[in-house]
């Protein structure tokens, strides 16, 4: 009988962190962009004993997203997705993380829905910066971006507009959630589940970027008036994909979790304010 699949696309310190705890026992089907990184991170898991495929992979392309699905299904039963792969607003124009974070995940949703495995489970890692739109979106609007057709989603009047790269990327996870709560259906009636996880400020390189950057202030004083003071870990992100993509989580679908140390919480709580 062919081992599970386990598919991780993206492989930044997130992926990889996941990959390491997902992966024992189970084929390892990793997906990047970057096929450079994506060929350095798959000889080093090797080394560790994990059996690993790669693919590279352009998330805001179908045909790309496409064929990933169609070589993890190739390989055997797809029972585990996690979803990494992400610009942030220090990485690209903001039209560029809309196609990335917002159409990619889209895509994935829809071309992994069809091959997941009875009784697999996916997840998809978001943002806080989805938790903390500027301005809330009416429910014509929540309704278009949870349930447009990928194809046609970056084509809605109000994600066509010019935002600012903060914004582009907010609205871009924000969009994650309601894809994903709108996908637990579908995923559903093949047996499957999927989640959002909203990641704080993780000591990534990606974490370190935002940091050096414009927000990197406001993202210091977020941290300091958190509940745990401190940044996030890959590990503190890849413990919580391990109990939604497990059967510990087998009654959760289609809802976010949010790993982000009680920043958000401190920002609602008015704490923020007092301690910055």
């Amino acid at each position: 009988m062919n081992a599970s699949v386990v598919v991780v696309i993206g492989v930044g310190g997130m992926g990889q962190a996941i990959a390491s705890r997902q992966g024992a026992g189970r084929r390892l089907l990793l997906a990047d962009f970057d096929h450079r990184t994506l060929s350095s991170v798959a000889e080093r898991m090797r080394g560790q004993g994990h059996d690993v495929v790669t693919q590279t992979v352009d998330v805001s392309s179908r045909p790309s997203v496409t064929a990933l699905a169609e070589t993890a299904a190739g390989i055997g039963p797809v029972t585990q997705v996690a979803h990494t792969a992400g610009l942030s607003p220090v990485q690209a124009s903001p039209a560029a993380v809309l196609r990335v974070d917002l159409l990619g995940t889209a895509l994935v949703l829809e071309e992994f829905g069809r091959v997941i495995a009875p009784g697999g489970s996916g997840v998809v890692v978001s943002s806080m910066a989805g938790h903390m739109l500027p301005a809330p979106l009416s429910a014509e609007q929540e309704q278009a971006l949870a349930h447009t057709p990928a194809d046609e989603l970056l084509k809605l009047p109000f994600i066509a507009s010019e935002f600012p790269g903060p914004v582009a990327y907010g609205l871009a996870k924000y969009g994650n959630r309601l894809r994903v709560q709108a996908a637990g259906s579908s995923w559903g009636e093949r047996g499957a589940r999927i989640n959002t996880i909203s990641p704080g400020v993780i000591a990534t390189p990606m974490g370190q970027q935002e940091l050096d950057g414009s927000s990197g202030e406001s993202m210091r004083a977020m941290i300091a008036a958190s509940g745990t003071g401190r940044l996030g870990t890959p590990d503190d992100i890849a413990g919580a994909a391990a109990f939604l993509l497990g059967p510990d989580a087998s009654f959760i679908t289609g809802t976010d979790l949010l790993v982000d140390g009680g920043a958000v919480a401190a920002v609602r709580a008015g704490h923020l304010t007092r301690k910055a």
